[in-house]
């Protein structure tokens, strides 16, 4: 990086991903005129959303609490968008921001200097020639918003290298075209999961579920609005755990006793478990009538796995065909990460891993934002040429 960049980006808030939470925190920077850098590992803009989901995959929740900040989607929209549609958002959003992340573009260090109170951060790019420039950024403010779903993170299974079957973990699942007649064991009870499922039933596939613990499957309508949406509301008005009772009242009216085919709900309701241990309910997006007609199979957690097969811990052994397919929807990062917004030594941040979705990395980012902002202005308060933006 010449001098003229590196003067260019000094002491503006470096970004840390250029997927929804990280641009969701430069828009809002933008929106109080304090200029960020935003570096992007990956080629382009929400590497895991193009590269790591499912080609059917819609988003769960309705548009209304998957925007990001200060840019609705368009109204042409529908209610639950695709993933592609969600992709061409992101590209319409950054660039309503003039955002220009710096793609291909590595954070291999990240320090902080206490004597000069910065965050030195040296990166990595690929320049035209397939050559490696390391350059140096420095500021006071960095922000990680690399996503708590960035590596994937297999569960413990025992035997699972002696399977010989194929193993494939939910985040390299494209579609279920390549399992038709094939038995799947599908590890793991999330929206994934279930999803997941759907989409193998729909391509000739034999999903069998592996359900280890228990979970609140609720419909994602209810009286004609989203579920979500109706929570959202009654909130307002009454307490938790009554809301709570609606939701699993009306859960059973429409979609049946979840436990009579193997879906045991916790005795937390769907929110107080959500706001306790971060669980969140499953929105039936059609494997429940699939279940109960039993195209797919509800089995419990795996013990372990042999050769050819699956013994679970209920004492249950199934054989399945030498083609048989283990696939991962349950792996999940290890909770490395602060949740929330909380900026730490130095003016770190970390948006995007508080494990409430689109909605609470939105709000973040909104906060880091102004808590960013706050800072820079009573920075640019002494007159330093090097801290006002260039």
């Amino acid at each position: 990086m010449s001098t003229d960049t590196l003067m260019h980006h000094r002491y503006r808030p470096i970004v840390v991903g250029a997927g929804p939470s990280g641009l969701a925190v430069a828009a809002s920077l933008h929106q109080l005129s304090v200029p960020a850098v935003v570096v992007e590992k990956s080629d382009g803009i929400a590497s895991l959303w193009r590269h790591r989901t499912y080609d059917r995959l819609n988003l769960h929740l309705p548009k209304a609490f998957c925007q990001l900040p200060h840019l609705p989607f368009p109204a042409h929209f529908p209610e639950y968008l695709s993933r592609d549609q969600f992709l061409d958002y992101l590209h319409a959003y950054s660039a309503h921001f003039s955002l220009c992340p710096l793609f291909s573009c590595e954070v291999v260090d990240a320090r902080f200097d206490r004597a000069a109170s910065l965050w030195r951060v040296t990166t990595v790019r690929r320049s035209p020639y397939d050559l490696p420039v390391v350059e140096h950024l420095a500021s006071p403010w960095l922000v990680v918003s690399t996503g708590e779903n960035a590596e994937a993170v297999w569960p413990e299974v025992k035997g699972l290298k002696g399977f010989e079957g194929s193993v494939l973990h939910s985040s390299e699942y494209k579609s279920g075209k390549e399992f038709k007649s094939k038995k799947v064991l599908v590890v793991g009870c999330g929206n994934s999961g279930m999803e997941i499922c759907v989409d193998l039933c729909d391509h000739g596939a034999l999903p069998f579920l592996s359900v280890r613990n228990e979970v609140h499957v609720l419909p994602r309508k209810m009286l004609g609005v989203s579920t979500f949406g109706l929570a959202i509301k009654l909130l307002q008005w009454l307490p938790t755990r009554m809301v709570d009772k609606f939701l699993v009242i009306m859960a059973k009216m429409i979609i049946g006793d979840t436990e009579k085919f193997g879906l045991k709900r916790p005795k937390l309701g769907p929110l107080e478990l959500k706001n306790t241990i971060g669980k969140t309910p499953v929105l039936d997006v059609g494997a429940c009538s699939l279940i109960k007609s039993g195209k797919i199979k509800i089995v419990r957690e795996v013990e372990a796995l042999t050769n050819n097969g699956a013994r679970f811990v209920d004492g249950e052994e199934m054989e399945f065909d030498s083609d048989m397919d283990l696939l991962s929807a349950e792996g999940k990062p290890k909770n490395e990460f602060p949740s929330g917004c909380q900026g730490g030594e130095g003016g770190i941040y970390f948006v995007g891993f508080s494990g409430k979705g689109l909605l609470g990395s939105s709000a973040d980012a909104i906060k880091t934002a102004l808590h960013i902002s706050e800072a820079w202005k009573r920075l640019s308060k002494n007159k330093n040429k090097d801290i006002l933006p260039l």
